[in-house]
């Protein structure tokens, strides 16, 4: 009698359960790719995966021997450049009294033409041997800043903060420019991507906010991102035999800050 009782309880609650509300889907992460701009041997690794970054953290070093020298023979040439101004200034000031008692003798009427001549001729050299000295010190100037720029590059720090996904290259090897070396996965780059029936696309717009829930998460709102224009017959996973031969549309939701979600974490998303 008890088990009759027992089959009658599961046979009525299996009547009661009706068709669910929720879209499936699951969290999805775009990491982020760091590189260094260029190309060297990789002298230090600061990180490990799973490691929290924070933003303006140093995550890994590349040789900067060249780089060091570069900067090194680029303040070299500024300091010579700057003793040679020195000394053409002083030799200004000669060429300038030299003129200047020239003039004076052709004022009194005993000056001689030629003389007077070249001591103008010398002074403004001079003048203009400043003007180009002073050209080449502030392009030197430039070159010591771009080598700065140069040997910081070779100490790349974070721009953003995130947990470390893979680490792409270990002390040792040789990094080639613009490569991948560390991902990262920055919180705000948590999303979620659900699917919904072709019946149901009417009910959503690009805006709408959403109800994000999953095993044992608080649940969370987020914002329609994305809906995709073509449909698909089935998601990349089947969730249920239900729905594998339906035609869904591919959605994305997101927060502000991302979604405190692990990617590939399966989830459900209903209106609110």
């Amino acid at each position: 009698m008890k088990k009759l009782a027992l089959i009658g309880l599961l046979l009525l609650a299996a009547c009661n359960d009706g068709p669910s509300d929720a879209w499936l889907g699951y969290a999805e992460g775009e990491q982020a790719l760091i590189a260094a701009p260029q190309g060297g041997w990789l002298t230090e690794m600061k990180l490990e995966r799973g490691q929290s970054v924070s933003k303006g953290q140093a995550l890994f070093t590349l040789d900067s021997t060249r780089e060091q020298a570069d900067r090194d023979q680029a303040a070299a040439q500024l300091a010579q450049a700057r003793a040679s101004l020195a000394q053409e200034r002083a030799n200004l000031q000669l060429t300038r009294a030299q003129l200047a008692r020239q003039d004076r003798l052709a004022q009194e009427g005993v000056g001689v033409p030629a003389v007077r001549d070249q001591a103008r001729a010398a002074y403004q050299q001079s003048q203009a041997r400043i003007g180009q000295l002073e050209g080449q010190i502030a392009q030197m100037q430039a070159a010591i800043s771009s080598a700065g720029y140069a040997l910081s590059q070779r100490s790349v720090i974070a721009q953003t903060e995130g947990v470390v996904q893979d680490i792409l290259f270990r002390q040792g090897e040789y990094v080639p420019a613009a490569a991948p070396v560390v991902a990262l996965l920055p919180p705000e780059n948590v999303f979620v991507r659900f699917f919904v029936p072709q019946s149901q696309l009417a009910r959503v717009r690009l805006g709408q906010r959403v109800r994000v829930t999953c095993d044992g998460c608080r649940p969370q709102d987020a914002a329609i991102s994305f809906i995709a224009a073509r449909e698909e017959f089935t998601p990349p996973v089947i969730f249920s035999v239900g729905n594998r031969e339906k035609l869904v549309f591919k959605l994305e939701a997101r927060a502000p800050g991302g979604l405190k979600l692990h990617p590939g974490q399966p989830v459900e998303v209903r209106l609110p």
